[in-house]
């Protein structure tokens, strides 16, 4: 049978993209000028990001891209970035993240904004090294999409695909008559924000509330704060900071993980849109609920320290931080009693809100999987009755329902399988891990979140983990990021010739 995917177009596409991966590498390249550090790793990466892009560019084709070409583009740029990107890492030779699979993985973290490290000495690392690493983190919450998404735009529907591909929605509202406007105008607004939490962290700096935030610092967390992203180049994490810190980075957290869309709507003075959107409402009664739990539960177990705006902070940055995907830490939660952890982890699956540049299932979803399931118990009590789901005064029709009772189905077995598998593996090289322990690591790089417990808390590392269980961690990091769907879809006969 004929086959029906032009790879050729996705070909330009990626090639596209990873020539314009050097412009981001020129900011670490800066750091190490000013730092008096090796700007070899740097060079030789951009060389690289242009003459492979331009290869790919010159092999590929102008074309229309379908949503073959747009799943497959997607896919394969989602793993090509972190290729290019774990160049620097190889090259500067130091520590354990010299090595191939774990710079691999360590890239892989950063574009897919999971967090998760195998890094053992923070402080042997270059600045600009570090800064690259925050960097990667930023471009992959919602730059590398901005980035696709104009360069798609002169195809007109298939920057739309590659955004629904992002969003798991069947129709991208566009905000202007072409997506490439929405493209600047939402990397504008990220962008935006990102310098607002440089200017909120250097401004506590200045004025004494924040005596470690530096300007590198400052620079650098907001760069994996508002993409959701997490990783510090402390080794201490957000708990090297201050308490005014803390609660900053908090609030960009929870505004990292709304809709962009609806931010947009709110600063241009529409906050009635935000505050009638049912899944913001969801969101933020879910963040308040799970933070109260949290706290109440570090009270009552009697072995924390701490007065009452201590507990308040840790239980509502590291909720925030969990269900946000985001990943730091501002105390090491895996301390904590059974109750309080436990709570943790099922933050781990449930997401900021669609349209962010959150991970995991999301709200949205869970929203629709309820309203759903109560749905189906009334009419299993009335079965004559005809009752859609609504949201927001919308009527969600029964296809997407299915798609959406499918899609959590299946991330859930993937984080089943990916769980026994990190047992088994872990015992065949006799590191010991306890349930427990094992699905906290398959949940927080399938859904890239980052840190979790164990050998693998807030303060730990991946590095200890056979390199089978990292080659598969990097996998599920990859498949995660974009939402399953344009992974697997590549590996089914249909896709290619039907």
């Amino acid at each position: 049978m004929r086959g029906n995917v032009d790879w050729r177009v996705s070909a330009t596409l990626v090639g596209t993209v990873l020539k314009w991966l050097s412009v981001p590498l020129v900011f670490p390249l800066l750091i190490a000028v000013y730092y008096g550090e090796s700007l070899f790793p740097f060079l030789v990466t951009i060389a690289v990001s242009i003459l492979v892009g331009e290869a790919l560019v010159r092999a590929g084709h102008e074309g229309r891209l379908g949503p073959r070409e747009a799943f497959l583009m997607v896919a394969v740029t989602w793993f090509a970035v972190p290729l290019v990107g774990a160049i620097p890492f190889v090259l500067a030779g130091t520590g354990s993240i010299a090595h191939p699979v774990n710079a691999l993985f360590e890239s892989m973290s950063g574009v897919t904004t999971t967090g998760a490290t195998v890094l053992l000495e923070f402080e042997t690392h270059s600045r600009s090294i570090m800064m690259w690493r925050q960097v990667s983190q930023w471009l992959g919450g919602l730059g590398i999409l901005v980035l696709a998404t104009a360069i798609l735009s002169q195809i007109g529907v298939g920057g739309a695909q590659l955004m629904e591909s992002e969003t798991q929605t069947r129709d991208v509202n566009k905000l202007t008559p072409r997506i490439a406007q929405t493209a600047r105008l939402l990397g504008g607004l990220y962008i935006g924000l990102t310098l607002a939490l440089v200017a909120l962290l250097y401004g506590l700096h200045l004025v004494g509330l924040a005596p470690n935030m530096d300007l590198y610092n400052a620079v650098a967390h907001p760069l994996t704060t508002v993409s959701t992203a997490g990783f510090s180049p402390e080794a201490d994490s957000i708990m090297a900071f201050s308490p005014a810190a803390q609660w900053a980075i908090t609030l960009f957290m929870i505004i990292g993980a709304t809709n962009f869309v609806l931010i947009y709507f709110a600063l241009q003075g529409d906050w009635r849109r935000l505050l009638d959107s049912e899944e913001f409402r969801f969101y933020v009664a879910l963040l308040a609920l799970l933070s109260g739990l949290t706290a109440v539960l570090l009270v009552f177990d009697g072995t924390y320290p701490g007065g009452t705006e201590a507990t308040a902070r840790h239980a509502v940055f590291n909720t925030v931080s969990m269900m946000t995907t985001t990943g730091y830490a501002n105390v090491d939660f895996d301390l904590w009693e059974a109750g309080a952890k436990h709570v943790m982890f099922v933050c781990m699956f449930i997401g900021g809100m669609a349209g962010s540049t959150t991970c995991s299932i999301k709200t949205l979803r869970w929203l629709v999987v309820l309203k759903g399931f109560r749905r189906d118990l009334f009419t299993s009590i009335h079965p004559e009755a005809i009752r859609p789901v609504r949201l927001s005064g919308g009527v969600i029709d029964e296809e997407t329902i299915r798609d959406i009772y499918a899609f959590t189905l299946v991330n859930l077995l993937l984080f089943a399988a990916a769980t026994v598998f990190v047992v088994v593996d872990g015992a065949r090289v006799g590191l010991a891990l306890s349930e427990f322990d094992a699905m906290g690591a398959a949940a927080a790089t399938f859904l890239n979140i980052g840190p979790a417990f164990g050998i693998a808390g807030p303060f730990g590392t991946y590095e200890a983990f056979p390199v089978t269980t990292k080659l598969v961690m990097i996998v599920l990091m990859w498949i995660g990021r974009i939402e399953v769907i344009p992974v697997l879809v590549l590996f089914t006969r249909v896709f290619w010739t039907s």
